[in-house]
């Protein structure tokens, strides 16, 4: 019998990486310049983890999808337009800094606040999806930071969920060695699962869906949660940032 799963994706916003990046030094510390004036997206990675959310919550009726999601709100208002209509979920916002400089510890303890504060969360059906690289810091920071207060039995970066058994519990293939997947069996949740690139492609724009999402997004963003970040990430994270502010590579699975 199929698992009515509660997925959480957690993404980032991100400066649109078609755009010119440059990294400076502010009184406040590093920055990229110009940073609130550039457009921006949903970090693709996560993109990827929410499609594949989706499609995993459409094989597994009565299963619910949230996205998670801090930023300013003027940006996420902007990037949701776009993303809502692609699949369908509901959004938990957080008014924060999307700057990738700011510090990972104190955004994952923000996001995991989030994912608490669920109503009606199960966390004997919670998968917990993310991206495995990000176009604004390392995975290291947003998987080993992220993990800790939802309190995961097991996280499995970089991998992606295959057919479920009858007893609820699903095949994981890692990462490609030899010309195989890794295989790995979970029988357990919750699960924290990275994802690089998946296997479906980016939907196309569907208005009805965006008008479903719509209607809790709006409020989401209206009573968004602010979100201080006291500290500022070391400035030779800025040497990084026009590396790591590109689209995810296809040899990752």
């Amino acid at each position: 019998m199929p698992i009515a799963y509660q997925i959480v994706v957690c993404g980032s916003l991100v400066p649109d990486p078609l755009q010119t990046l440059e990294p400076v030094t502010t009184p406040a510390g590093p920055a990229l310049k110009n940073e609130l004036m550039l457009p921006a997206v949903l970090d693709p990675w996560a993109g990827h983890a929410l499609f594949e959310a989706a499609n995993l919550a459409k094989q597994n009726p009565g299963s619910k999808v949230w996205l998670v999601s801090i930023g300013p709100k003027a940006k996420l208002q902007q990037v949701m337009m776009t993303v809502a209509q692609k699949v369908p979920f509901e959004l938990i916002a957080l008014d924060g800094p999307a700057s990738g400089f700011a510090e990972s510890a104190e955004i994952a303890a923000a996001l995991a606040e989030a994912i608490q504060g669920i109503v009606g969360l199960d966390k004997s059906r919670l998968l917990v999806f993310g991206g495995w690289e990000s176009a604004s810091r390392r995975r290291r920071h947003h998987h080993a930071d992220g993990r800790r207060a939802p309190r995961h039995r097991r996280s499995v970066p970089g991998r992606r969920p295959s057919h479920g058994a009858a007893d609820g519990s699903f095949r994981i293939l890692e990462r490609i060695e030899g010309g195989k997947h890794q295989v790995s069996t979970c029988t357990t949740l919750p699960v924290l699962l990275g994802w690089a690139t998946g296997n479906l492609p980016e939907p196309p724009n569907n208005p009805q869906v965006g008008m479903m999402n719509m209607r809790t997004v709006m409020p989401a963003l209206q009573r968004a949660k602010p979100v201080k970040v006291a500290k500022t990430a070391s400035p030779s994270r800025a040497s990084r940032c026009r590396n790591n502010a590109a689209k995810p590579r296809s040899s990752k699975t």
